[in-house]
C-alpha cells in the first residue's frame, strides 16, 4: 500500500515534468518567433532596396564594332611657343579658348612630308607655319590657309595629325552610397584632383566586418595620357600593398612580390583607368558609341594584364539625389572562363566622373558605388565646351526636380 508520502513525490516529478514541458514549447515558439521576424525584416528590406541592386544584363551587351589601342598625346606641335599658337588658332563658331588643361592625341608623324592636301586638312588646332615676310602672325595663318606652302617657313613647328582629344577631367570630392551584395553601408568618397600635369586619386569604400577599402594612384600627364607613379591599395586590415611605376628603368615593381614588369606606354593601375577613359570620352563623346572598344594596359598589386573595355551605351543611374544620365562602359571578358567583371558608368553633368561603379566577382560578391554628392564642388569650369573637347556635346544633368540641374 503507498504511503502519503510516495504519493506526493510522485505527484511532485510530475507536476516538474510538465513545468520543463511548458517552458521547452515556450522556449522553441520563441525562436520560431525570432526566425520569423528576422525573415519578415530581411522580406520588407528586400522591398525597399531591390531596386538598387541591379546587375546588368549579359544579353544587353552590344556586338563589338572597334577596337581602340593606346595612341600618343601631345599639348601641342614640338617647339612651338604657346603664345604663337592662340593667335594662330582661332576658335571655331565663336567658342571661347578653353580654361582648363586639354591634350589632343595624335597617331606617329609620317616620315614623309607632308602634302598640300594633308596642310590643308590640319585641324584647327594645330600648329601652322608663317612665311618669313608675313606683316603679322594673323594675316600669315590667314595666307597659309589660303595657300599652303609646306617645307616654308615651318621651322621646329611641324603639323599635328589627327587623333582623339584628351581632356583631363575637373577636380572633385564625391560623395557614393555603397552596397555590398545590395546591403546599404557608410558612404564612401572619390577624391580626385588634377591640374593638368599631375593628378591624385583616392578612393574608400568601408565593408562591413573587414573595415575599409582604400586605393589611391598619383601620377602625372605625359604622352600617352595619366601616368601612375604609385598605386597604394590596402584591403581592412590588411597591410598596403604598393605598386611602383619606374619611369626611368621602364620597369613595374611590387611590394607583393619580387617579380617586376616591363613597363609599356600608357599603362594605368585599376583605378588610373578609369580616369584616363574619363579624359578620353570627355575629349571626344561622339567617339565611343555603343560597341567602340578600347585596350588600356592594367596593373594591380602583383600583375598586369590588357583590360578590353566597351561602351554599352547612354542609360539612366538612379540616385538619392534624382535621376543622372551616364555613359555605360563594361570590362569585356580577359580570358576564357572570366567571371570578374568591372561596370562604370561616367555621367556628363559630373565632368565625365563616375556615377556608378559595380565590381562583381567571380563568387558572385558585387561591390557598389553609386554617386550621393559632392563633399566639395569642383572646378566651375568642369562642364564648358569648347572646341578642343566635346564640339558642341549636349551635357545631361541630374533631372532631380528638387535639386535643380547639377553642374560640377
Amino acid at each position: 500500500m503507498s504511503s502519503p508520502f510516495a504519493v506526493r513525490t510522485v505527484s511532485s516529478h510530475a507536476q516538474l515534468a510538465a513545468a520543463q514541458r511548458r517552458s521547452s514549447r515556450l522556449r522553441w515558439t520563441g525562436v520560431l518567433a525570432a526566425v520569423a521576424g528576422a525573415h519578415l525584416i530581411a522580406a520588407l528590406w528586400f522591398e525597399r532596396h531591390h531596386e538598387t541592386f541591379k546587375p546588368v544584363a549579359p544579353e544587353h551587351v552590344p556586338v563589338q564594332v572597334a577596337l581602340l589601342k593606346p595612341e600618343r598625346i601631345e599639348t601641342q606641335a614640338a617647339g612651338s611657343p604657346p603664345p604663337a599658337v592662340a593667335k594662330t588658332a582661332p576658335p571655331k563658331h565663336g567658342a571661347q579658348p578653353p580654361r582648363e588643361h586639354v591634350l589632343t592625341a595624335t597617331r606617329p608623324q609620317p616620315s614623309k612630308a607632308p602634302t598640300t592636301n594633308d596642310a590643308a586638312s590640319a585641324p584647327v588646332g594645330a600648329s601652322v607655319a608663317s612665311d618669313s615676310v608675313a606683316a603679322s602672325a594673323a594675316a600669315a595663318a590667314q595666307a597659309t590657309a589660303a595657300n599652303p606652302r609646306p617645307g616654308i617657313g615651318q621651322g621646329n613647328a611641324p603639323l599635328s595629325t589627327p587623333g582623339v582629344k584628351f581632356s583631363v577631367p575637373p577636380s572633385g570630392d564625391l560623395q557614393y552610397d555603397t552596397f555590398y551584395n545590395g546591403v546599404r553601408n557608410q558612404p564612401g568618397t572619390i577624391h580626385w584632383t588634377s591640374d593638368g600635369h599631375s593628378y591624385d586619386i583616392v578612393v574608400s569604400v568601408p565593408l562591413p566586418f573587414v573595415g575599409t577599402f582604400s586605393y589611391s594612384s598619383h601620377g602625372h600627364v605625359d604622352a600617352f595620357g595619366l601616368a601612375p607613379d604609385q598605386y597604394v591599395e590596402k584591403r581592412g586590415r590588411r597591410g598596403e600593398d604598393v605598386t611602383t611605376f619606374h619611369r626611368d628603368t621602364k620597369q613595374i615593381g611590387f611590394t607583393r612580390t619580387p617579380t617586376t614588369l616591363a613597363l609599356p606606354d600608357g599603362a594605368q593601375d585599376r583605378f588610373s583607368m578609369v580616369m584616363q577613359l574619363a579624359s578620353l570620352v570627355r575629349g571626344d563623346p561622339d567617339a565611343y558609341q555603343p560597341g567602340v572598344t578600347r585596350q588600356f594596359y592594367v596593373t594591380d598589386n602583383d600583375s598586369g594584364e590588357l583590360w578590353p573595355i566597351e561602351t554599352i551605351g547612354d542609360e539612366t543611374v538612379r540616385t538619392e539625389q534624382g535621376s543622372v544620365d551616364a555613359r555605360h562602359f563594361m570590362r569585356l571578358p580577359r580570358r576564357e572562363n572570366d567571371r570578374r567583371r568591372i561596370d562604370v558608368w561616367l555621367a556628363p553633368s559630373l565632368g565625365w566622373l563616375p556615377a556608378r561603379l559595380v565590381q562583381t566577382e567571380p563568387n558572385g560578391t558585387q561591390i557598389e558605388l553609386v554617386w550621393r554628392g559632392k563633399l566639395a564642388p569642383p572646378d566651375v569650369n568642369d562642364t564648358s565646351s569648347s572646341d578642343d573637347t566635346s564640339s558642341g556635346s549636349t551635357q545631361p544633368s541630374v533631372t532631380d526636380p528638387g535639386a535643380g540641374p547639377e553642374k560640377p
